[in-house]
């Protein structure tokens, strides 16, 4: 399922995002310097593996890696289920992160395998409400740059990224849409969903 934003959407989207994760956060301490080292390390691995050569498996594989060492999977995975989480027992919580970081990582690992021949470049980090927003640029062999950036917080307990903005589409914001998409389809049967979620 691909959804489709307008930017006054994102823009609303990302506010409500901001506001609904900085209500259930601490007092942040990650300072822009932090986090743009953060997601120059971030930026390094992901290039390194796309630079590579390796097959898709691979790369997948590397990347599920680089999502386990950089993002904060807990954080996006108890919001994309939305208010069902609140249903959830603590092993279907525990079941459910564990089947999310594969199906996250698997997903913007291929969209990052797209970015072949090209790089990331970080440009720049700014601290907004819930955190600190860290612009970087694709660049890619004969197609325009584009905007990618990575939010990141360190209200986990461990500095790392909680939302990717790609070319205005909002990581949180879509990703909630299809997980919850994905849970009606099975007439709200969690553990279905945990099962299916890894082979998508």
């Amino acid at each position: 399922m691909t959804l489709a934003l307008t930017r006054r959407a994102v823009l609303a989207g990302a506010v409500a995002a901001g506001a609904i994760l900085a209500a259930a956060r601490p007092a942040l301490a990650v300072n822009p310097d932090a986090a743009r080292g953060l997601v120059d390390l971030l930026v390094n691995d992901v290039n390194a593996v796309i630079a590579s050569g390796k097959s898709e498996e691979a790369m997948l594989r590397d990347f599920e890696t680089i999502f386990d060492r950089y993002a904060d999977v807990p954080t996006i995975a108890a919001y994309t289920l939305g208010p069902d989480w609140r249903r959830a027992t603590p092993d279907q919580r525990t079941r459910y992160i564990a089947a999310f970081r594969t199906y996250i990582a698997r997903k913007y690992g291929r969209r990052f395998r797209e970015f072949i021949g090209g790089e990331i470049v970080v440009r720049g980090a700014r601290t907004v409400p819930n955190g600190v927003e860290v612009e970087t640029t694709a660049v890619l062999v004969g197609e325009s740059p584009f905007r990618v950036d990575f939010w990141v917080s360190d209200a986990s307990g461990r500095m790392a990224f909680f939302n990717i903005i790609i070319e205005g589409v909002n990581m949180l914001l879509s990703e909630r849409t299809e997980i919850l998409a994905r849970l009606d389809q099975r007439g709200g049967d969690i553990d279905r969903l945990i099962a299916d979620l890894p082979q998508v």
